[in-house]
């Protein structure tokens, strides 16, 4: 599915992964160093009785971390087995602690966008770190298998819910949330907004924020238009109701194929991947069959999967 934009005019492994054994080679360093300035040296002497000298406890740490860090990739390998992928998923890295400027695309951009300090629409997240972000949408399909497995793998993934979908199964999506998930806003009705009044706009948005806050106890900051069309008045709608990024996408999984919005059709750091809460009623397999193909090519080239939301 493309977006329309329009302006006013395996097996499991072993070993731990590279950057697994790069942070243990720098937290290594860092205890040596933190014993060394509290025991002066390397000619530091035990105390009397039998005590641990004072470098103990730093050392005691980096153990415990270590032996938590071998532990969290023992239990994704052997997700990984059970659930038959082809490699073991990769490990996000650490959230940003200075957060990337978001700005809108080029050529996605609408009349007054910065004079109006409109929120941003984006395909990509600004950064070297090689993730993709997974974001699903509508809520269509309640596929239970779905969420054991990422339960079981541990992936990070963010959702945007149109109401009328979600109604009649709202303890589905709960337990998503639960479990860490970012439920947000993709409209009450999932209608094509651009062209339709601001005020009706404002309706579908400001309405599903209101039944987010009612049914899942929070408002939502992200907005995703039903498909990735938009003009003036539903940005203008959007900010109105207390959304702030709007994030759109550059690649699209299916369970039986990708779809790519840029010509190269290669995977790229902080790319916004979409998919959809479907099954075998309008897809090729299931929700199951879909993380097996996403999560298949993103580790064979490299890319670990990153919660969209550490990084806005």
């Amino acid at each position: 599915m493309r977006a329309v934009v329009q302006n006013d005019k395996g097996r499991a492994s072993g070993r731990a992964p590279a950057g697994v054994r790069v942070g243990l080679t720098v937290l290594v360093l860092a205890a040596i160093a933190s014993g060394c300035a509290q025991g002066g040296g390397s000619d530091q002497v035990a105390p009397a009785g039998g005590q641990q000298p004072l470098d103990a406890p730093p050392a005691r740490a980096l153990a415990s971390y270590a032996t938590k860090l071998r532990a969290a990739h023992a239990a994704r390998a052997a997700a990984a087995h059970r659930w038959d992928l082809r490699k073991v998923p990769l490990a996000a890295p650490p959230a940003p602690e200075k957060k990337p400027r978001i700005k809108t695309r080029k050529g996605f951009q609408v009349d007054g966008h910065l004079e109006r300090n409109l929120p941003p629409v984006f395909t990509t997240v600004p950064t070297r770190d090689k993730v993709v972000f997974l974001t699903i949408d509508d809520g269509a399909e309640k596929d239970r298998v779905f969420l054991r497995m990422m339960s079981d793998l541990d992936i990070p993934y963010t959702a945007f819910l149109s109401g009328y979908l979600v109604k009649d199964d709202t303890r589905y999506f709960r337990k998503m949330q639960s479990r860490g998930v970012v439920l947000n806003n993709h409209t009450l009705h999932h209608p094509n907004l651009r062209g339709l009044s601001y005020r009706a706009q404002k309706r579908e948005i400001c309405g599903m924020q209101r039944y987010m806050e009612k049914r899942f106890g929070k408002r939502p900051a992200l907005f995703r238009p039903p498909f990735g069309s938009y003009d003036r008045a539903t940005l203008r709608a959007a900010k109105a109701c207390g959304i702030t990024h709007v994030p759109l996408w550059n690649e699209e999984v299916f369970a039986d194929r990708w779809e790519y919005r840029e010509a190269d059709r290669r995977l790229h750091p902080g790319d916004i991947v979409l998919t959809h809460f479907r099954g075998r009623d309008q897809w090729k397999g299931t929700m199951a069959d879909m993380i097996h193909r996403f999560l298949n090519k993103v580790t064979a080239q490299g890319y670990a999967v990153g919660r969209l939301e550490d990084y806005l």
